[in-house]
C-alpha cells in the first residue's frame, strides 16, 4: 500500500484498567477522527488493558493527540504516539512454536529468549502467564519466530533451558501459502 505524501503513520499505545468497551470507544474516536487502522494487537494483561495500533492519518501527532485526548482520560487510559512508516504487509511468518513452563522465578524470560536469540531465533511474537497458585506459581510463555540457524540449534539451546529446571518444547509450523 502506497501511503499518499499528505497521510502519515502513527503507533498507539493506550493502557489503563481494563473495562467495558474501551475497542468501541478508541476506534470510534479514531474513525470519526478520519482514521484509517493498519494492524493491531489489543489484549488484557492481568487487571489492565493495552492497545498498540497502527493508525494512518492526514494530521500531525499533536493533532492525534488531541483527537484521542478527552476519550482517553474518559476511560482511564494512558495516551502515547510516535510517528512510524507504515510497512503494512510485511508479514514474517514464523516457521517454530516454543511453549515453555517453569517455576515462576525472576530471570526466567531472559534467561530462555537469550538463550533462543544466540541459537538463532527471531522472536515475532511471546505471549506469556502465570498459573499455578499463589504458594507455586508456574510461568507459561509461549513463543513463534523464525529459526534462523535452524531447528537443531534452537533444540539445542532448549537442552540447556532444560537443565534449569524448565519445560521447554518446540515445534515446527508448515505454513503454506498458495
Amino acid at each position: 500500500m502506497n501511503t499518499p505524501p499528505h497521510q502519515h503513520w502513527y503507533m498507539l499505545t493506550l493502557v489503563g484498567r481494563d473495562r467495558s468497551g474501551i475497542v468501541a470507544h478508541v476506534t470510534h474516536a479514531l474513525y470519526e477522527g478520519g482514521c484509517n487502522l493498519g494492524e493491531t494487537s489489543m489484549m488484557r494483561l492481568g487487571s489492565s488493558f493495552t492497545i498498540m495500533m497502527m493508525v494512518q492519518y492526514d494530521g500531525t501527532a499533536n493533532s492525534l493527540q488531541k483527537l484521542l485526548q478527552t476519550e482517553a482520560e474518559s476511560l482511564g487510559l494512558h495516551l502515547h504516539i510516535d510517528k512510524i512508516e507504515g510497512g503494512l504487509h510485511q508479514h514474517h511468518l514464523p516457521d517454530v512454536r516454543i511453549s515453555v513452563y517453569g517455576a515462576d522465578r525472576i530471570g526466567m524470560v531472559a534467561h530462555v529468549t537469550g538463550a533462543l536469540a544466540e541459537a538463532g531465533l527471531d522472536i515475532l511474537d511471546l505471549a506469556s502467564d502465570v498459573g499455578g497458585s499463589e504458594k507455586n506459581p508456574i510461568y507459561i510463555m509461549h513463543i513463534e519466530g523464525r529459526a534462523g540457524e535452524g531447528i537443531k540449534a534452537l533444540q539445542s539451546a532448549l537442552d540447556i533451558v532444560r537443565k534449569a529446571g524448565v519445560d521447554a518444547r518446540l515445534s515446527a509450523i508448515d505454513t503454506l501459502i498458495a
